[in-house]
């Protein structure tokens, strides 16, 4: 674990650094004197979940069979010779072909069904194009990142730098320097730019091959490569369309102001999710690994100690979040609309809460031999977010989507949670996870009664210290996981070296 838990140590700085970016974007974007809209800021989400959704029909399924058999050409070919993204390629430019054939398909779609409501989606529609295409071409290359270990950079290029690019966007058009339109025509490159930087990076540490000879290894798996291809392709479609959904809905029944308001909210949950976006990176090749080697006490290691840890990780940045939302966007001078989205952020935190609660469940399934099963679920996932999330939203708004997506989720990650306990034994909670909510619930009861007679900045610091003091001396003191004695023990040598 101690190699996964440095590189997810490292990649959490960098994803954290990111947010950081992205909250001042946010702000930006949501301030009382700035020149942005609801509606012009819902229009960038939009671009986001369209591109997500162009991604899972264009990559193919690509992106996890690079992962899954990449070690398979690792330990049998020489670098040179490796031809996996050589078919990756292929598939990419197939799928680069697909989009731009679905973008003119689904144009008068969505002409007919947003120009009353939502408007600047009609205007700016061919700008997703680009976005989308760069999207899937970095997307790609990103799933051979994580397989050779070069997790770190992939992660710092979509979550740091695309922030800070973006970041100086705003500033431009705040500084009068260009138009909204301007803006939209060059956030629609964001991706393209770091494909870019990322392809460049990896070709010059020597990482990156192109054969166009046929391997023995490609010959040996070709059939089960392109199984599991087609079957996650369209695993990959619905999980996507079950993300991405609540936006479309949202901004059809209401408009582009609610979309931006319910981003808003689901930005700030999403900060829950950074440690687990970020040991998905870190150990899809490893994972990979041992399924090749059919070290299940390894896979069991690693599926426990992710979902402790993650659990501890989400439940300390859940907390602090919700004691402090509310009075940050006073004093921060938000727009007073987005504090409609304050009961949304604590039902998406219940969600961000389960899905880093269950683990690596669904990257331990994906990587094994029975990853079919990812699919299954998946189609349970949008038999249930599709008529929850249309029924939800149009009788109870924004709040009707967020519900909708905890009773999926919840019960998708039961399903997930029950596949590996009845088919590996595998069952990663014990008295721990109790310590660990128990922990959590006392900590914000006792930060917030602190807290409570304060206000402003004072009452956002003291609620802060109170709670993190509280958390991490629990979390020492109950021995909740090992890795925290670790980290300690790591930090105690190298500060006795200096």
């Amino acid at each position: 674990m101690g190699n996964i838990r440095k590189q997810t140590i490292v990649s959490s700085i960098l994803v954290y650094l990111g947010f950081g970016v992205g909250a001042v974007n946010m702000l930006l974007y949501s301030s009382e004197s700035g020149p942005f809209s609801l509606e012009e800021f819902g229009l960038t989400r939009i671009f986001f979940d369209y591109a997500q959704n162009m991604l899972a029909l264009g990559a193919l399924g690509t992106i996890p069979v690079i992962y899954k058999f990449y070690p398979f050409y690792k330990d049998n070919l020489p670098k040179e010779k490796m031809d996996i993204m050589t078919w990756a390629l292929f598939s990419t430019i197939i799928g680069m072909l697909l989009i731009l054939l679905l973008a003119w398909l689904f144009q008068s779609y969505f002409v007919n069904i947003y120009t009353a409501k939502s408007g600047l989606v009609v205007d700016y529609y061919n700008w997703m194009i680009p976005f989308s295409l760069g999207m899937l071409f970095f997307s790609v290359l990103e799933g051979f990142s994580w397989a050779v270990g070069k997790s770190v950079l992939s992660n710092f290029l979509k979550e740091t730098l695309l922030r800070i690019i973006t970041f100086f966007l705003i500033v431009a058009v705040y500084l009068g320097w260009i138009e909204y339109a301007t803006f939209i025509h060059l956030f629609s490159f964001l991706y393209l730019i770091i494909f870019l930087v990322l392809l460049i990076q990896l070709i010059r540490e020597n990482k990156l091959h192109f054969s166009f000879t046929i391997s023995r290894v490609t010959k040996k798996f070709w059939k089960k490569m392109l199984g599991m291809q087609l079957l996650t392709y369209g695993g990959n479609c619905i999980a996507s369309i079950a993300a991405t959904i609540d936006v479309f809905i949202i901004a059809g029944f209401q408009n582009l102001k609610a979309v931006g308001i319910f981003v808003f909210a689901q930005y700030a949950a999403n900060l829950i999710q950074v440690p687990l976006r970020s040991i998905q990176a870190v150990s899809a090749g490893i994972l990979s690994q041992a399924w090749k080697d059919k070290n299940l006490k390894e896979i069991d290691r690693i599926y426990k100690r992710s979902c402790i840890n993650l659990l501890l990780l989400a439940l300390f940045v859940f907390g602090n979040l919700w004691l402090n939302v509310k009075e940050a966007i006073q004093v921060l001078h938000i727009q007073n609309a987005y504090a409609d989205g304050l009961t949304v952020i604590f039902v998406l935190g219940m969600v961000r809460i389960i899905d880093a609660g269950t683990g690596l469940n669904a990257l331990v399934i994906n990587t094994s031999t029975f990853w079919k099963f990812d699919f299954y679920s998946g189609v349970v996932l949008l038999a249930l977010r599709l008529p929850l999330t249309y029924f939800l939203i149009k009788n109870y708004g924004i709040l009707g989507s967020a519900v909708a997506e905890l009773i999926a989720y919840s019960i998708y990650n039961f399903i997930r949670f029950e596949f590996l306990r009845k088919k590996f034994k595998m069952q990663p909670f014990d008295a721990k996870t109790l310590y660990a909510l128990v922990l959590a619930i006392a900590a914000y009861f006792i930060a917030n009664m602190i807290g409570y007679p304060l206000s402003g900045w004072p009452s956002i610091a003291i609620k802060a210290i109170v709670f993190s003091g509280l958390m991490v001396i629990g979390i020492f003191y109950w021995k909740i996981t090992p890795d925290a004695h670790q980290l300690l023990d790591v930090a105690k040598n190298r500060w006795g070296k200096k």
